[in-house]
C-alpha cells in the first residue's frame, strides 16, 4: 500500500463531494460521477449511495482503480472492499453530512455493504 501525499488527503477529506472516474481495463476512463468520501485516521472511505447497484461500484468490482478529482486535486486511486465491518465510517458519515439528507443514506445497511478503503494508486 502506497503513502498518500499530505495535500492530496488533507483535500479529498475537505471535499463535500468529489468526483469518480472509473477506470476500464485498458486505463481508459468513465464519465465522473459524484460521490461522498470521508476520513477515519489517516484512511478514506467511499460507500456507493446506490449500494451494490451503483453503476461504479459494479465498475470498481471489476477493476479496481479510478480517478477522484476533489478540492482542486486529482489523484489515481486503488479501491479495496472492507464492507460494512470497518469501525468509524458511519461515525464520519454523520459528522460530516449530517444525520439526514447525505448522511442517512451514506449509512444504510445496503450503503454500509460496499464500504471501500481509498488508496492511492502505486
Amino acid at each position: 500500500m502506497s503513502s498518500w501525499i499530505p495535500e492530496d488527503l488533507t483535500a479529498l477529506e475537505a471535499a463535500s463531494e468529489i468526483t469518480i472516474a472509473t477506470e476500464r481495463p485498458d486505463g481508459t476512463t468513465r464519465r465522473p460521477l459524484p460521490i461522498w468520501i470521508v476520513r477515519v485516521g489517516d484512511e478514506l472511505y467511499v460507500r456507493s449511495y446506490h449500494g451494490p447497484d451503483g453503476s461504479w461500484h459494479r465498475q470498481v468490482a471489476r477493476h479496481p482503480y479510478a480517478q477522484f478529482r476533489g478540492r482542486g486535486r486529482e489523484v489515481r486511486v486503488r479501491l479495496v472492499p472492507v464492507g460494512a465491518a470497518v469501525t468509524g465510517v458511519d461515525e464520519a458519515y454523520w459528522a460530516k453530512y449530517g444525520s439526514g439528507g447525505y448522511g442517512a443514506a451514506m449509512t444504510t445497511p445496503d450503503a454500509a455493504a460496499t464500504t471501500m478503503r481509498v488508496e492511492p494508486a502505486s
